[in-house]
């Protein structure tokens, strides 16, 4: 018998032995081990763009989207980010080297100056912990899984009602429980001070308070400088720790001093905080995830302890931050000029929605819509609480194809010259016609 006539019979013996159990296998396959796992729901931002995409009449409204939009309802890419690009591109010492846990150091400090200003106290007496993060999302994260490590145990944080639909959802994935508090008035449309003061003061020493820094999401109303200050008298008083969450610095007002006025105020009463910081708005840097967590502290002592533990954090989730978007923000807050050009096209897209707002109000006046609509041109930044129920947004979106959130938050930043007037009468038919 030659070798492979052996060999033959041997692999077909060997095949033999196992068809019992492979037979089984092909009657019984494998667990479902995934088979438990339920359908979640869809993230209402995101899914609205996905169904806007999914429309095909031509007088769709994308006001759903928290993306800055040109009058043209085109994304922008300023002008100075690509500038700063070609210098990232033409610069041949860059490689793709990992950065450091924390991220790069420069970029945190000059953004870190931006948020807090070069002369405060927390960066001058070196008692501030900060670090790269992937965008205000990540520093959130970040945050929140600090606080569940290393403050005492079953601390709480405090969530304005309404707040950003993450919010919740960012503080639960880390563990960290959440309460609300009062903040928007629904019949003044204005912030209810009150009842955002007296929900803080039941709250237990040492919880800590989420506060938007500038343009609140949803509601585009933010505390006026007299009602920060009993914010945080109150605060002091019931040694709350706030929380600061700053989306939208210079993209509010145009003034990056103006929108970081409360943090920095903050700052100067001797709080402790939390800071998240992001560059999505600012530099139209939406999907390089480019921000930073500041961490404000009592003391220079607890720097490194702080420092070491939140990096192992940041460790233990993605391990180091990417590069790309770090070094475009740096080239801009490093030089002057660039500088002095970045401010400049803030100013321009803040501007613009501002004056989206006084058109849209005109049209609504004009049109002679029920309700008094003054709200649009008072609330500030990216977003506007319109007021429209649940129902009046739902025929928005079915008979009209304006795209906005079910609570009413529509996005200034997709209104434009062309559907200002379509938005308007859309906006005046649900408010006559529909009821709940």
């Amino acid at each position: 018998m030659s070798s492979s006539d052996s060999a033959m019979r041997r692999t077909a013996a060997i095949a033999a032995t196992f068809a019992p159990a492979a037979q089984l296998l092909r009657q019984q396959p494998c667990s479902a081990h995934f088979d438990g796992v339920p359908l979640a729901p869809p993230d209402e931002i995101f899914n609205t763009g996905v169904r806007f995409r999914a429309d095909t009449d031509s007088r769709k409204v994308n006001l759903g989207v928290g993306a800055y939009r040109t009058d043209d309802d085109k994304p922008l890419v300023l002008g100075v980010v690509k500038k700063a690009e070609a210098l990232v591109a033409a610069d041949k010492s860059l490689n793709h080297e990992y950065l450091d846990i924390a991220g790069d150091q420069k970029f945190v400090n000059l953004s870190r100056a931006v948020l807090l200003g070069k002369e405060s106290p927390a960066i001058k007496e070196n008692r501030i912990v900060s670090a790269q993060s992937l965008s205000g999302t990540g520093a959130l994260r970040l945050g929140a899984e600090f606080i569940v490590r290393f403050l005492p145990k079953g601390s709480t944080i405090y969530v304005s009602t309404p707040t950003w639909g993450n919010h919740f959802s960012v503080f639960a994935a880390a563990g960290l429980p959440a309460k609300k508090y009062r903040y928007w008035d629904a019949k003044g449309r204005k912030l209810d001070l009150q009842g955002m003061l007296a929900d803080l003061n039941q709250a237990p020493e040492g919880s800590i308070v989420l506060l938007h820094a500038c343009a609140h999401n949803p509601t585009g109303v933010d505390p006026t400088r007299d009602q920060w200050k009993q914010i945080a008298a109150l605060m002091k008083q019931r040694r709350l720790l706030p929380f600061f969450d700053s989306a939208y610095q210079g993209f509010a007002t145009g003034s990056l001093e103006e929108d970081a006025w409360a943090i920095r105020y903050f700052v100067q009463q001797g709080f402790e905080m939390f800071a998240a910081q992001s560059f999505a708005k600012n530099f139209g840097l939406y999907n390089e995830r480019c921000g930073t967590i500041n961490i404000v502290l009592e003391s220079s002592k607890t720097v490194a302890a702080v420092m070491s533990q939140l990096k192992m954090v940041i460790r233990a989730n993605y391990s180091n931050p990417p590069a790309h978007g770090a070094r475009v923000v740096s080239i801009i807050l490093s030089d002057p000029a660039l500088f002095a050009e970045w401010t400049e096209e803030l100013k321009g897209m803040s501007g613009r929605i501002i004056r989206m707002r006084e058109v849209l109000y005109d049209a609504l006046v004009k049109l002679n819509t029920p309700g008094d609509w003054n709200h649009i041109k008072t609330q500030i930044g990216m977003f506007s609480f319109t007021g429209l129920t649940p129902k009046q947004c739902a025929v928005m979106t079915e008979k009209h194809h304006v795209y906005l959130l079910s609570n009413g938050r529509i996005s200034m930043c997709g209104i434009n010259s062309k559907n200002i007037d379509y938005l308007a009468k859309a906006i005046n038919d649900v408010v006559v016609n529909v009821r709940e």
